[in-house]
């Protein structure tokens, strides 16, 4: 076999199924198949408009930012809105490509809510991370310097991150998925900052929940109360011969 026909199969195999789940979903519902998606992106654009106005910044930073000094219950009440507010400092087109591409994959591949569900659960662990690391202090293990609970927390990436690894885990694109992760790092170790650190400690809750979800689905059906009493009954009804059966 060739190296490029080795390397098409390989390509098949790590993203057929998934191509074919989205070419599927387009096909038989288009735009409805992506309506949490163009929400999302919609609401991004506009936000980022409506903070670039000098009438709208106050507003989305009273609404959406969230900072690790911030009292806990008022960045939990931001942290929807915040998932939308794009980083001043990066350009507004990545997050919404962002957006478009892996929350479109992800609508597609895991449905509507649970993609809602992991994208503000990676979110809420990298608000809940910066507190933790800001209170741990620069000399701990996974600790982060004081001046970190000032930077301003918003953006998508973090569920970008975790979205695209939870999709790989359930579509087996096993390859991808590792290489999001090896980014991630390697994004840490070249430049190390708060977004960095967030977006690992979104990983890792997505692939506590895998790691749950596989541990779950391999355990064996649960036994009756006397040890096995379920899988006897069963066993005897299918013995017992009927209506049109002679012993």
């Amino acid at each position: 076999m060739s190296r490029r026909a080795a390397l098409r199969r390989a390509a098949v195999r790590e993203w057929g199924p998934l191509a074919a789940a989205v070419r599927t979903a387009l096909a038989e519902r288009g735009a409805r198949a992506l309506a949490l998606t163009l929400t999302a992106t919609a609401l991004t654009a506009l936000v980022q408009l409506v903070q670039n106005q000098s009438w709208g910044y106050g507003p989305v930073r009273a609404l959406g930012a969230v900072r690790a000094e911030d009292p806990f219950w008022s960045a939990l009440l931001r942290t929807p809105l915040s998932l939308f507010v794009p980083a001043l400092d990066l350009p507004v087109w990545g997050a919404l490509a962002q957006i478009l591409l892996v929350f479109g994959v992800a609508e597609i591949c895991l449905g509507r809510w649970r993609t809602l569900a992991v994208a503000y659960a990676a979110t809420l662990a990298g608000t809940l991370y910066a507190r933790i690391g800001v209170a741990l202090g620069p000399e701990a293990f996974l600790g982060l310097p004081a001046s970190d609970a000032r930077v301003v927390d918003t953006g998508p990436s973090a569920a970008v991150v975790a979205l695209a690894v939870y999709v790989c885990h359930q579509r087996r694109a096993r390859f991808t998925g590792a290489l999001v992760v090896v980014a991630m790092v390697v994004e840490v170790l070249v430049k190390d900052n708060l977004a960095g650190r967030e977006h690992l400690a979104a990983i890792a809750v997505v692939l506590a929940v895998c790691g749950v979800r596989e541990w779950l689905g391999r355990r064996p059906p649960h036994p009756g109360p006397d040890g096995g009493g379920q899988l006897r009954a069963s066993a005897r009804a299918a013995a017992v011969p009927g209506p049109g059966r002679r012993r």
